[in-house]
């Protein structure tokens, strides 16, 4: 309360106006999670496909006015309305790689004259366990593999970490890939590391690298998948049984179209010191195949199969195929687990 003279005046309430009312809101939450929870900027990004999508497949009846509303929304408001929705987890792996010391010194540690990153067509690749927390006995690995340029990510589960079903799973990636594969760079693992792969890689004319010893991050592309699709859709529950190996494939199968269709990237674009800080700029979010679209090393005729494919996918479906699927691992995880009790 303001005091003037005998006059007693109460403060002035600033009327606040909301742009974005709850039923904005609503609608991207349900875009969020469809997306897999990004942030604002990666969201951004793919509004206004989302509302394409959800009008072709009629997932959802958006008005016009939340429709305008959503295409003119900032990042940084996306990520103020989404606040109280976001929760984040902080799990933790061990590493399960055994090296593969004979052939170490045949295939060369990556360097820059080996690969070439501008160039479409060089994958990185690892291994995740799904032990369960225990070494013991035979259980199921994950390969993964992210071309660097393009951010394409391909994913297999393998029975375990023999040579034999990791060499079938990178030769079954292969014939998937939308683009020529150029070259391959692993970590030091026996699985990779091996005299057959090396011998195929010779033959059909792939360069093949392999990381440093004790440093994870010359493999960063691929270690950070592993964090954000391996365990975020696969978890770190034991798979050691084949009905858990199949529903794991074909979970993957569907998270590869999800990923590369309509999960946006974004890539490091330049990064300085000043000071004590390091300030990174980054180019626009863009999925996969947006990145191969814009890519004039893509044939015309591999980018309208990609067209094609794309318009074809409902990625609010893909999603939930998805939890159905991981919903059926947990399952099959609960069920092994009161078999053995």
């Amino acid at each position: 309360v303001v005091f003037v003279g005998d006059i007693v005046r109460p403060p002035r309430v600033r009327e606040v106006r909301r742009v974005y009312d709850d039923r904005v809101r609503h609608y991207l939450v349900l875009f969020w999670r469809v997306m897999s929870e990004p942030c604002g900027k990666r969201l951004k990004a793919q509004l206004s496909m989302l509302i394409v999508k959800a009008k072709q497949f009629g997932e959802m009846l958006i008005g016009e006015d939340e429709r305008e509303k959503l295409e003119r929304i900032s990042a940084a408001t996306i990520d103020r309305l989404l606040r109280e929705e976001r929760c984040k987890t902080d799990l933790r792996r061990r590493s399960t790689t055994s090296p593969g010391a004979l052939l170490k010194r045949d295939i060369p540690v990556r360097r820059g004259m080996e690969w070439d990153e501008n160039q479409l067509g060089f994958m990185e690749m690892d291994l995740a366990s799904h032990g369960g927390g225990s070494e013991r006995g035979d259980f199921c690995r994950s390969l993964s593999a992210v071309e660097i340029k393009s951010g394409w990510t391909e994913m297999a589960g393998v029975r375990n970490k023999a040579q034999r079903w990791v060499f079938e799973a990178i030769e079954a990636m292969r014939m998937r890939l939308p683009f020529r594969l150029r070259g391959l760079d692993s970590d030091n693992g026996g699985e990779f590391i091996n005299n057959h792969l090396r011998r195929y890689c010779e033959e059909e004319g792939l360069v093949f690298t392999r990381s440093r010893d004790n440093h994870p991050n010359d493999n960063c592309h691929v270690e950070q998948k592993n964090n954000v699709v391996i365990r975020a859709y696969a978890g770190y529950a034991r798979y050691d049984t084949p009905e858990q190996l199949a529903t794991l494939n074909e979970m993957y199968a569907e998270l590869r179209l999800y990923l590369n269709y309509f999960q946006p990237q974004v890539k490091l674009v330049n990064k300085k010191r000043v000071g004590n800080k390091v300030i990174k700029r980054y180019d626009r979010p863009l999925t996969p195949y947006e990145r191969l679209l814009g890519m004039a090393e893509v044939p015309v005729k591999t980018k309208e199969a990609l067209k094609a494919t794309y318009q074809q996918l409902n990625p609010f479906e893909l999603k939930r195929r998805i939890v159905r699927l991981q919903d059926k691992l947990e399952h099959l995880v609960y069920m092994r687990r009161k078999g053995a009790g």
